[in-house]
């Protein structure tokens, strides 16, 4: 079994404005600094409930990147980078606020919520595409680490399409706010990828 804590990265200006980030390489805002800074603090207090980790993996990405270096620093780990984890491309949805999304199309927008994979941004990634990167890259790592805690830095909503597979879950849903600055603990067992889960 590989614990896999999945970290979120500290708030940006677009995270403020409710607006699309996709692989728009926005950095940290002021608030999404003090969140890194606390997250690193939690992360490192022998109390927080999770094990030692014994490496830390990040996507591509200004704020991800700054986020892995922080909490890393506070951890004694360095982090690496694996530009697979790039976030979602959400091709002409970036920059704009999800209220404006939900006023052009609103039908469309609550079925990107309810059920991504039956939708593609225009110019943006399926959601399969993604979910191949993923597994492509997170395949090698679960073997590497077997019986250990790593730490994965992860924007969103790339971070929730991380998760969905770690827990295996077959249906995805997206959530249009997710918190910033957090991380989750996920268990993931290779024996059960093997057998075809």
């Amino acid at each position: 079994m590989t614990q896999v804590v999945l970290i979120r990265p500290g708030a940006t200006a677009y995270d403020e404005q409710n607006r699309v980030q996709g692989i728009l390489d926005i950095p940290l805002s002021d608030r999404g600094r003090v969140e890194v800074v606390q997250l690193a603090e939690k992360l490192a207090e022998p109390c927080s409930g999770i094990a030692r980790l014994t490496a830390l993996y990040c996507g591509p990405g200004e704020s991800v990147v700054r986020t892995a270096e922080t909490v890393g620093k506070a951890l004694g780990l360095r982090p690496k980078r694996i530009d697979c984890l790039r976030n979602l491309d959400q091709g002409l949805w970036q920059g704009l606020q999800f209220d404006e999304i939900k006023r052009r199309n609103l039908k469309v927008f609550r079925q990107w919520l309810d059920d991504p994979v039956t939708v593609c941004p225009p110019l943006g990634e399926t959601i399969e595409n993604a979910q191949e990167r993923i597994k492509q890259a997170l395949r090698p790592l679960i073997r590497r680490h077997h019986d250990e805690s790593i730490g994965l830095v992860a924007g969103e909503p790339i971070a929730q399409l991380i998760a969905c597979y770690l827990r295996r879950d077959p249906r995805v849903q997206l959530e249009d706010r997710v918190p910033t600055g957090g991380f989750e603990r996920i268990e993931f067992s290779p024996d059960s990828e093997r057998n075809g889960h």
